[in-house]
Order: structure tokens, then sequence, then C-alpha cells
């Protein structure tokens, strides 16, 4: 996870939780991607260090164990940067140009200067930290997915060229609730754009973000029947409202034009907050102790080189550049 900062809502449902799941059931590796806050943001580098702090104390927050997993800094494991740089030796250049998000990123983010062979290369880059795991399966969103089947065939391309098995093919676990709309009724919630309720807002700061979202734009009072489908304010419900009979019974009266828009956003209000009350709980513990955090982190990362020595052992024995 890119630490360009704070984290929100749509890395909650997008990851977050995913990852929760899948720490009782596999022996996962979680990273704060600090190279990769470079692809887009080098011109100003100020607050990377400390986006990385405040974000794995919200991973801890959500529930994320580092007793389970492994957290650690890719930075602090440079056999990343050397997998990276023999990886980009086997891969087409146009193998790059054409994963979806590169134009799509270009577009959005034309106040950034994305011309820099970081940028371009940041898919391979990805591949190399997946692959020096072994990961066997990466949680995704749709939105990823691109990414992901790129590093199955830089892998594949790897291993053919130098004749074995060096590089575990991953394959993708796509999460079931992968993308939240924006605050503002946009595609998808963005730190970038600013339509976001981050995990470490407070009850008040909730409350105003929630009652100031989009909604149907054609109903100018209450008792006009309304859209449901593709309401943003609707879309949280589900998301994060687990009192399943309120929020059906909403529906029902939006459409029937029987509530307001105001008492659907503080239900919703209210819904997030009990959410998000424990998640701010454990999170503050963790800040309160930021050596314990570092350490966290520290360890994590020596667990993370030690592995990573073993694979690149294997990949230096493959490409035949191994001086014993």
């Amino acid at each position: 996870m890119r630490p360009t900062g704070r984290l929100h809502l749509g890395h909650l449902v997008g990851a977050l939780s995913k990852w929760v799941t899948l720490q009782d059931a596999y022996d996962c590796f979680y990273f704060v991607a600090d190279w990769h806050a470079l692809t887009s943001d080098f011109a100003d580098t100020s607050q990377v260090t400390e986006y990385a702090y405040d974000n794995v104390a919200d991973w801890i927050g959500v529930g994320l164990d580092p007793g389970k997993s492994t957290f650690f800094v890719q930075s602090l494991v440079p056999a990343h940067a050397e997998l990276y740089v023999l990886l980009s030796m086997v891969v087409p250049v146009p193998w790059l140009e054409r994963v979806p998000t590169y134009k799509e990123q270009q577009e959005n983010l034309k106040d950034k200067d994305l011309s820099s062979i970081g940028f371009l290369g940041y898919p391979l880059l990805q591949t190399a930290d997946v692959a020096m795991y072994d990961a066997r399966f990466v949680p995704v969103g749709d939105d990823q997915v691109a990414h992901l089947e790129l590093a199955r065939e830089v892998v594949r391309r790897f291993n053919n060229f130098f004749g074995g098995d060096a590089l575990v093919e991953p394959e993708p676990l796509l999460t079931s609730f992968s993308r939240l709309p924006g605050l503002d009724g946009g595609k998808k919630m963005s730190k970038s754009i600013g339509n976001t309720i981050h995990l470490s807002d407070t009850p008040d700061e909730v409350r105003k973000k929630v009652m100031s979202m989009y909604t149907d734009p054609k109903r100018v009072r209450a008792d006009i029947p309304g859209t449901v489908e593709g309401n943003p304010v609707f879309t949280y419900h589900d998301a994060f409202n687990p009192n399943t009979a309120e929020v059906d019974d909403l529906k029902a009266r939006y459409r029937a034009g029987r509530v307001g828009d105001v008492e659907v956003k503080r239900k919703l209000a209210d819904a997030l907050n009990a959410h998000l009350d424990p998640i701010r709980e454990r999170r503050a513990g963790v800040l309160a102790k930021p050596d314990r955090l570092k350490q966290i982190l520290f360890d994590g990362s020596s667990r993370a080189r030690r592995v990573a020595e073993e694979t690149m052992t294997r990949v230096r024995d493959a490409v035949k550049i191994s001086y014993k």
C-alpha cells in the first residue's frame, strides 16, 4: 500500500477487510510501498515516512495482527530493486505501455510529471514485490487484475528464458466489494481527488462529510420518489450498515417518496461511526506507542529480507550470475 496519504473507507472495503480474513488462513506479507509512492509523487517526499507509520496504525486498527502476518517496508528490503532490474532485462516495453492504468493515470493525474521510467515500470516493480515472496495468491480489486496478469506473464517469461521455476506464478484473489464511490458520486473514492472519509476521521467529521454526500439530483423534495440504484448513500449503507432490515426499509421508503435524504444520511453516519469507533480506538492505542510501531516494521522487514534472500539465491543461480 502506497504511503501517499491517510487511508479511507475505499481502502477498507477494497483491501484491508480482505487482508484481515486472509491472515488466519495464509502466511501473509503486507508492506508499505514507499518506492511506489515516488512513481507519481517524487517531487515531494516530505510526508512519506509519516504516512507510512500512520497507514500501519490503520492496518492494526482494522484488525490486522503483526503477530499473524509480516508487516514490512519496501525500501528496507533492497532485494526488491535487484529483482526489478533483472526482470526488466527480459520484459518488452510495450507490455508496460499496454497496462490500462498507465494511460488512465496519465489522463487523471495531468498535474503530475508521469514521464519517468519509474512510472512506466511500476507494474514491473509490483511483479518483483509479489514474486519475491513466492506468493501463490494476491488479493486484488478488479482494477488491479491487469497488473497481476502482467506479473503472471513476466514470471512465465523469466522462467522460460532461464529454464526452470525460480519464480512462482501468482493467482488473484478477487475482493467481493472492491470499489467504493466517492462522496461526490465519482466512480471511485480517491485521496488524490479528496472525496473520501478517512479511517481516522472524528465522529463529527464523518457526520459532516456524510451530510454533504451526493445523492439523487432529481429529488428536490422528500415526497418525490428517489433512485436507490447507483445512489452513493445506499451503496455505503450496503457496505457498512449491518442492520439489513433498516436498509431495506429505507430503500423502500426512498423509492416511494416517504423518507428524506437527511434521515437516510443520518442513519448512515450512525452506522459508519459505529463501524469506525473500534478502529479509531485501536489506532489511537498504537500511535500512543510510536517505538512499538517502529519495532513492528523493523522486525517484519528483517524477516522479509531473510525470505527475499532465499528467493534471490534461486534467481541468481537461474540467471547464472552468482559469485560463490
